[in-house]
């Protein structure tokens, strides 16, 4: 069988980040555009969408090839069940915990677990690993967005005894 993909995770997931990157091109056709001299609400979600877009063509490009293929590698192929579920649950639980988390639990606590559950999507988790991961993201998000761009973000929010 003759066929033009060299490696079919690469194009499925290329297909994916496309397929994303129009989604969100499309929602941020109702936002005002502007300018690049004023720009608009929607200017910056579509330029990020453009890009996301040629990296999802990129991808996707990377994966085929102009000489045919003939044999079939069965370690390429994709199926339903040998999909990595657990740590894509943990990936997905990751940014649930962070986005329902932020303003109960503040900046850091959420932060920092989310940060801990996505490292135990590693087949090569250790607590330590884990445990610095999050204190140093946790760190580094209270210089970028709260000190350096004066964000009103509580570390700690009412939950926890924060404002």
């Amino acid at each position: 069988m003759t066929r033009f993909v060299k490696n079919s995770k690469e194009v499925a997931s290329g297909l994916l980040i496309v397929f994303l990157a129009a989604f969100f091109a499309w929602q941020a056709m109702g936002l005002p555009m502007g300018r690049a001299i004023r720009m608009g609400p929607g200017y910056f979600p579509m330029i990020l969408a453009g890009l996301l877009g040629l990296l999802g063509l990129i991808v996707l490009l990377s994966g085929l090839t102009l000489r045919p293929v003939e044999e079939e590698n069965a370690t390429q192929k994709i199926g339903f069940r040998r999909w990595p579920w657990v740590p894509l649950g943990l990936i997905t639980l990751a940014v649930v915990v962070f986005g329902l988390g932020i303003r109960p639990l503040g900046l850091g606590p959420s932060m920092g677990l989310a940060v801990f559950i996505s490292t135990m999507a590693s087949r090569r988790f250790k607590l330590t690993t884990a445990l610095l991961s999050s204190f140093i993201m946790v760190a580094f998000s209270w210089a970028v967005f709260i000190k350096g761009l004066g964000l009103p973000l509580p570390m700690l929010g009412p939950w926890l005894g924060g404002y």
